[in-house]
């Protein structure tokens, strides 16, 4: 069905001649994406009574597993698909605001600046297809289990990247940092490469399930065994999928491989970075996850384990996270920074390979990947609320205050994509909008891990599993980088309820009146007069951040779902 309509978008691409048509193609594939993700539900019960399904000749698997977490990539994408499928902003009557008045009558209102009709986003036709683009190649490398298959499914995930990077054609940042996520992400794949052509000289196959037997085979202590495979060494495919490794830890900006993540969240537009910086992951990590089960070892054998090279990355991970981070000013860095931290998490969750540590690894996978996408949308949002106020700082007049603010503009490289870019402009946000300061104050102290919050649940757990399975060194470490992390986040919720705002509302919009109509039935009824205090944010931004926000809340009330499908699959996982 992605395929298909795929193909179909692209036909309707190539014959438009209106670039308007782009709300449109947004709603068209977050459609497509619902639908898909009710067919991947319905699935969900014949796969969980038996162990999956190998289609195409063994070139993809479909399981439990892979399917719960295609749900996950076709629900995210969709609700980052609505930050360009509606306005972000809107006009609100509370006159007009009751449920028969929505459903029969209709606003026509035509001050497109005020609605931001004339955004960037809304011109580019392409966004949602690439995005399909890259949604199929994450559902593929999910679901894949030959060699082939895998490359061309990181490549397709990693196309459609580089694409959506650069596809803002008049942002100078934006083309910069899609150039360098380009350069070193075809050098992250030729690892990959190199990996999967070492794996095919040596076993001969490029099936993963053949590569699975060789591994066990070789691993065993039964000497006969391994005289039958007399040209194969135990550690040459540990070190094969060690380069492996450094192609994939390298896409999902682990250290030592991060430091291209923030200058390219940075640098692109924020509704791209929203993207990039969560789906991309997904795929991959639970891609990892099976690789770890099946070609792991134990800890207290001798020999080389490939996942070694995990438990390192997470280690550095946690410690350059949260220890660069400190030094940060730019929101977007912070926020990279941040995601480095958590993925030292996710790597150590899944570089211990236990019933615990895999169920702790799916859960802080979802609910991390839930957080940092409320974030992202907060952030819009709230950049979007702030059109109608002005820089100013103490003992400056009006005329002042308006230069200050042209100039505070021109330092900030593509404001119009990326309206928030400076942790200082969100002093005192409070007392403009409280609620999507509260908002965001929720989500950044789930990142710290602060109780009752999912987030707390998500450390307490892959701690818990670090220190059951005698990972004491790196639990340590993680509680440490955790707690120091906490002081970022603090700082930031610091500036936005204790600082006085420098932002005071544009006094040249308090005379602001415009006109708008309201008509029945394509009549016109009534002619009303619109302020600036009628334009708020949209539905579609307000609402996801609601319902998210009340999920990182509420979680402890509402445990047993996340906890449950976390707990099945690892024990599916492990033939429990």
């Amino acid at each position: 069905m992605l395929i298909l309509s795929l193909v179909l978008l692209l036909l309707s691409t190539s014959i438009t001649s209106r670039q308007d048509k782009s709300i449109l193609y947004s709603r068209t594939a977050i459609t497509i994406l619902v639908v898909g993700t009710v067919i991947t539900e319905d699935n969900l019960f014949l796969l969980f009574l038996n162990k999956g399904i190998g289609i195409f000749g063994g070139l993809f698997h479909s399981t439990s597993t892979t399917n719960v977490f295609h749900i996950v990539i076709l629900a995210i994408s969709s609700v980052i698909l609505l930050l360009t499928s509606f306005y972000p902003r809107k006009v609100w009557l509370r006159e007009y605001s009751s449920i028969d008045r929505l459903l029969f009558t209709k606003l026509i209102y035509y001050q497109t600046v005020l609605i931001n009709k004339t955004g960037e986003q809304f011109k580019i036709l392409e966004y949602s297809l690439i995005i399909l683009f890259i949604v199929i190649g994450g559902v593929f490398l999910i679901s894949t289990s030959d060699l082939v298959s895998v490359f061309l499914s990181i490549e397709l995930q990693s196309y459609g990247l580089y694409l959506i990077s650069t596809i803002y054609r008049d942002s100078e940042p934006a083309t910069a940092g899609g150039l360098m996520y380009f350069l070193l992400g075809g050098l992250s794949s030729c690892f990959i490469l190199l990996s999967t052509s070492l794996l095919y000289a040596n076993a001969g196959t490029t099936n993963l399930d053949s590569l699975y037997i060789i591994n066990s085979i070789s691993n065993a202590d039964d000497h006969s065994l391994n005289s039958l495979l007399y040209w194969y060494k135990s550690y040459y495919i540990h070190l094969s999928l060690l380069i492996m490794s450094v192609g994939f830890l390298f896409k999902v900006s682990a250290a030592p491989f991060h430091f291209w993540s923030p200058d390219v969240y940075d640098a692109i537009p924020t509704v791209v970075t929203t993207f990039v910086a969560i789906v991309a992951k997904i795929s991959i990590f639970v891609f990892l996850l099976e690789l770890v089960h099946y070609t792991s070892k134990s800890m207290l054998d001798t020999d080389f384990s490939w996942v070694m090279s995990l438990l390192f990355s997470s280690l550095l991970s946690l410690i350059i996270g949260t220890v660069v981070g400190l030094t940060q000013s730019r929101i977007k860095r912070l926020l990279a920074f941040s995601t480095i931290s958590h993925v030292g998490f996710i790597l150590l969750g899944l570089s211990i390979h236990s019933v615990e540590s895999t169920q702790a690894f799916i859960f802080y996978l979802i609910q991390y990947s839930v957080s940092n996408l409320n974030a992202f949308i907060i952030l819009l949002a709230i950049g979007y609320s702030l059109y109608s106020y002005v820089y100013k700082e103490e003992g400056l007049n009006n005329t002042d205050a308006n230069k200050k603010d042209a100039e505070k503009n021109e330092n900030l490289i593509d404001a119009n994509n990326s309206p928030i870019q400076l942790i200082d402009q969100l002093k005192g946000y409070y007392y403009i909008n409280p609620v999507l300061a509260m908002s965001l104050a929720i989500t950044l102290f789930s990142f710290a891990g602060i109780p009752p919050l999912i987030g707390f649940f998500g450390k307490q757990m892959i701690l818990s599993a670090a220190i059951d399975n005698g990972y004491i060194f790196m639990a340590l470490v993680a509680i440490l980088t955790s707690v120091i992390s906490a002081v970022y986040y603090l700082s930031i919720i610091k500036q936005i309820f204790f600082d006085k705002p420098d932002n005071t509302l544009n006094t040249e919009l308090n005379d602001f009146k415009a006109e708008a109509t309201i008509s029945e039935k394509n009549i016109i009824v009534k002619k009303v007069s619109i302020s600036i205090n009628n334009i708020v944010v949209s539905s579609s931004l307000s609402l996801s951040i609601s319902i998210i926000t009340i999920v990182i809340t509420l979680f402890m009330f509402i445990p047993e779902e996340l906890l449950n499908i976390a707990n099945i699959l690892a024990l599916i996982l492990f033939n429990i």
